[in-house]
């Protein structure tokens, strides 16, 4: 998406209604909303949501949209500690029927072409590759790209793991679980040893990770043109 389109996202407001949440592990909560006929976006993508219900200090959060158009719903999934911020104090007493307020859905996170793709994900990071595979699932694509999830928690919950599993049994995406960076920097010189600056690399997570991992890529003699970067923060 160019950004003169992404600039007209961002200035285009609508009001979503709440249908559901539910806990994904034990700090981790996914949110439902119902998607409007004329909502689309593409799968990686964020929207900068907005509550009010009620007068906070920061009302507005950007989020990873989850699901993708065909889901018919739109889902965001945040980890929310036993101390959490006024925002996400917020969201946990949604009702059904209330509602927030959504911008975007906007960014250049997604896949553009049919290169190999690695997608790097630590913790809750999960989120806009949940977007991404479901799309290729949805689209039945699978075959015409080659795609290699891996997924780093060190509190081994790997949200969405049922439906990863489910995915990856297309022969063209492989999904690795890991928990340990030792063994994250094996499983990504394994992908730069195959395709090195013929493929996409694709980070997703907390910033310091995401760095990190982005520095170790060009390290390895990654272009810069080649890494994608979505640095989650706590909110």
């Amino acid at each position: 998406m160019s950004f003169f389109q992404d600039t007209l996202s961002i200035f285009k407001k609508r009001e979503l209604l709440f249908l559901e949440s539910y806990k994904e592990s034990e700090d981790v909560y996914t949110f439902l909303f119902e998607k409007e006929k004329d909502l689309t976006w593409k799968s990686g993508q964020h929207g900068l949501f907005r509550i009010t219900h009620k007068k906070i200090k920061n009302p507005i959060r950007p989020f990873t949209v989850a699901s993708v158009p065909t889901e018919n719903v739109l889902k965001i999934t945040m980890g929310i500690s036993d101390d959490p911020s006024e925002f996400k104090k917020a969201m946990l007493e949604l009702k059904q029927g209330m509602k927030v307020s959504m911008s975007g859905p906007v960014g250049g996170f997604y896949l553009k072409d049919n290169n190999p793709s690695i997608l790097i994900a630590g913790g809750i990071g999960i989120t806009p590759f949940r977007a991404i595979l479901k799309q290729i699932e949805a689209e039945g694509k699978g075959g015409e790209k080659q795609i290699h999830l891996l997924y780093i928690d060190s509190k081994k919950s790997y949200i969405y793991k049922d439906e990863l599993d489910e995915i990856a049994d297309n022969p063209s995406i492989s999904v690795t679980y890991l928990d340990s960076r030792n063994d994250l920097h094996q499983e990504i010189d394994k992908f730069t040893t195959l395709y090195k600056n013929n493929g996409n690399y694709f980070i997703a997570g907390p910033k310091a990770m995401v760095d990190s991992i982005s520095t170790y890529l060009q390290n390895n003699n990654i272009s810069k043109r080649n890494i994608k970067k979505d640095a989650f923060f706590g909110y």
